[in-house]
């Protein structure tokens, strides 16, 4: 479970479009709504990660599949940060809801991102890969642990982001968000290029 936990907790680490995910929607909403966020980045790469371990990474990266999955996800980054940056961009005092506000919405929007997003993928195909899973009864063990050290790092994330959304004024705020949709749509043109070019 110790090699699962380390596993979940390198490739949660990786600071990519659901880390700017995560960080804008705790920015904008809450605790909350960032902890639905993370996780749904956790039980993505718990899916994962069991499919992974079952052998079956090699369907995940076949080039029709990569396509398809790739295209999605890009569409979807594309669109996430797009809202982001309008919603930045809008004068002061005119609101727009472009940020999940409760757990479950942030949760399922987080799931869609997280499955759409083909670092994820490509990260437990290879990881399961090198691990070479022995047994299947060390398998459980293993994805268990991937879940929780995912979860452990996303929930510290979304914990330290709400403790420092206290100290930001609005001007920052509208900074950080941004850096976030620009990122967002910068990472699904590049994903949309890798998958169509």
């Amino acid at each position: 479970m110790l090699l699962g936990a380390g596993l979940g907790l390198l490739v949660a680490l990786q600071v990519g479009p659901m880390t700017l995910l995560l960080v804008r929607t705790t920015l904008r909403s809450g605790l909350r709504p960032g902890l639905g966020v993370g996780c749904g980045i956790a039980l993505v790469d718990t899916v994962y990660a069991g499919l992974g371990a079952a052998g079956l990474g090699a369907v995940l990266v076949l080039p029709r599949v990569e396509v398809a999955v790739g295209t999605v996800g890009a569409v979807v980054l594309v669109v996430l940060g797009t809202l982001t940056l309008r919603s930045a961009l809008r004068p002061p005092g005119e609101s727009v809801r472009t940020t999940p506000t409760t757990f479950p919405a942030a949760l399922r929007l987080a799931v869609l991102a997280t499955a759409a997003n083909p670092l994820t993928i490509g990260s437990w195909a290879g990881a399961f890969a090198a691990a070479s899973v022995g047994a299947d009864a060390a398998r459980v063990p293993l994805v268990t642990g991937v879940g929780l050290g995912s979860l452990a790092w996303v929930t510290c994330l979304a914990l330290a982001t709400a403790a420092a959304r206290r100290a930001l004024t609005p001007a920052v705020v509208r900074a950080a968000d941004v850096v976030a949709g620009g990122g967002l749509v910068v990472a699904g043109l590049v994903l949309g290029r890798h998958v169509l070019g």
